[in-house]
């Protein structure tokens, strides 16, 4: 039984949507679905102190940042593709672990140990695991991919591990920088195109967040400026006469074209890093493609985010959810409410736990004396009845579709608590529609980020490096969304939406954890329950 429950998680792992059907990326063989109960609870666990040395980010925001990798001569294994697997034992069958990602590394030793069907030979991972060396994996510094990736890993320092912007205005997608002749070849409406850019207001033009090019690092150039001069920054080697193209999932497609591809409109890119080249700004996506930014818009991301119980705010409190909802207060003569301002949209209110019909609509009152409809917010209150991993001092996530809230518990202890988007069609059939699924998961693979195409966002574009996305049964995840600012309201096409800020949080709050270095990681019957209901 445990071993059909660990294969048929592993055959959705990789499942790059939300919903049904969304399971793109699986292997061929296809099993049933496993009862969601099952998956949950296969496997009690003990009374187990988690692994709190890999809080890399605590609920608070903080981030704990690792030693520095030290530069001692000793063997690593570096990543040169945007997957190189970890296998639990060293042969090409075994079972997956999780992944390294272009430029990321681990300790490794100096000999191969004996394995099957890697002609490079298997090399240990920390903290358990083995690569196989070849297209995907190389055990020199050296290597071109390894050069241009490692400097930019993912920053969990910050609300995006990224940086991101979606296409305005799709134009070609570069192997390298393009000098000035061959530029005028690829872009023959760049002198009058750019001009118009720079002047352009609002979203669309120069003016528009720029400095977030430059992932919280450095001093932003006016483009204008860096244009007219035609400004450089100092720029690899790699970048100016290329050899690589772009990076897959497999190794690398080599070559000596220029342009690789085009930009279609609205897909959302991720970026390593930013560059200006002779007076215009590239990035260099985590492919290593590299894409003129003036073509796209830089993403911010919502900064909303929840709230720490215990520390931000006490049980039972309220989220409010509804713009422009208000507070109201009681008029004992006359016996009638009256309203007592605007209430700050998204806000967590005190509550005193008093409830009281009012024209028929559910109030809470507030620690002030005002009340606030139930329809404009969302109240968040203990766990009724304290299931059975709480007692047993796990960890897990509590999902209020009806409320569009989640709540992080360790143990018996609600520690953290915010607002979601769910699936678009509410508490419809997750079968039939894109209403997200009821029931008792685990938590079983988890990306630092990957991407998600148009219809499994619930989106009408692709979305490069998804952020911090946790799999807890088939094509549903939890996951950062960087492309709106909804939550608290249904919209997706059946995952969890969460803010950047909270999807970072919430990532490293959970089971199974990453190890440093690994982008992703895989871990079937031992994660973080997450309890979803209506």
């Amino acid at each position: 039984m445990a071993l059909r429950v660990v294969l048929r998680v592993l055959a959705v792992s990789l499942a790059a949507g939300c919903g049904r059907g969304a399971d793109r990326t699986a292997p061929a063989v296809r099993l049933e679905p496993l009862a969601s109960a099952q998956l949950a609870l296969a496997t009690p666990l003990s009374r187990a102190a988690p692994q709190r040395a890999l809080d890399r980010v605590t609920l608070d925001g903080a981030y704990h940042a690792l030693a520095p990798t030290p530069v001692d001569g000793k063997p690593r294994v570096y990543a040169r593709a945007l997957r190189a697997w970890i296998f639990a034992q060293p042969s090409l069958g075994a079972e997956r672990l999780g992944y390294l990602r272009a430029g990321s590394s681990s300790p490794t030793t100096a000999r191969p140990v004996p394995g099957e069907g890697c002609p490079g030979g298997f090399y240990p991972v920390e903290p358990e695991g083995f690569v196989c060396v070849g297209p995907t994996a190389t055990l020199d510094a050296r290597d071109p991919v390894v050069r241009l990736s490692a400097p930019h890993p993912a920053d969990f320092g910050r609300k995006l591990p990224f940086i991101y912007g979606t296409v305005r205005n799709p134009g070609p997608i570069y192997a390298r920088l393009p000098p000035a002749l061959e530029l005028a070849a690829a872009e023959p409406d760049l002198k009058e195109r750019m001009p118009a850019w720079l002047s352009a207001g609002g979203e669309i033009g120069a003016a528009y967040g720029q400095e977030l090019w430059l992932g919280g690092a450095g001093t932003l150039v006016d483009p204008a400026l860096a244009w007219a001069a035609r400004q450089s920054d100092p720029a690899p080697d790699l970048l100016l006469h290329g050899g690589i193209v772009r990076l897959t999932e497999t190794g690398t497609d080599a070559g000596s074209e220029l342009v690789v591809g085009k930009m279609r409109p609205k897909v959302g890119y991720s970026f390593l890093t930013t560059e200006l080249f002779e007076g215009r700004r590239y990035g260099l996506a985590t492919d290593l493609s590299v894409l003129p930014t003036d073509r796209l818009r830089p993403i911010r991301g919502s900064d909303f985010h929840g709230v720490e119980i215990g520390r931000d705010v006490k049980l039972p409190f309220a989220f409010v959810r509804r713009e422009g909802a208000h507070f109201w207060r009681f008029v004992r003569q006359g016996k009638r409410l009256e309203d007592d301002g605007e209430a700050p949209f998204r806000a967590a209110i005190a509550l005193t736990g008093k409830r009281q019909f009012f024209h028929g609509r559910l109030h809470n009152e507030t620690t002030d004396g005002r009340w606030l409809s139930d329809q404009d917010a969302s109240r968040i209150d203990p766990a009724r009845r304290m299931p059975a991993w709480g007692k047993n001092g796990e960890r897990w996530l509590d999902v209020n579709l009806t409320k569009q809230t989640l709540v992080a518990y360790d143990g018996e202890r609600p520690v953290f608590a915010t607002l979601v988007s769910s699936g678009e069609a509410g508490l419809d059939d997750a079968d039939k529609t894109t209403a997200t699924k009821r029931g008792i998961f685990r938590i079983h693979t988890k990306h630092v980020s990957t991407t998600m195409s148009s219809d499994e966002v619930g989106e009408d574009f692709e979305l490069r490096d998804v952020p911090y996305v946790q799999y807890f049964e088939q094509g549903y995840a939890l996951h950062g969304a960087y492309w709106h600012d909804r939550f608290g309201t249904p919209k997706s096409h059946g995952c969890l939406n969460l803010s950047p800020e909270d999807a970072r949080r919430l990532f490293f709050f959970t089971e199974p954890a990453l190890p440093p270095g690994w982008h992703g990681v895989m871990k079937a019957l031992t994660g973080t329950v997450v309890f979803i209901h209506a």
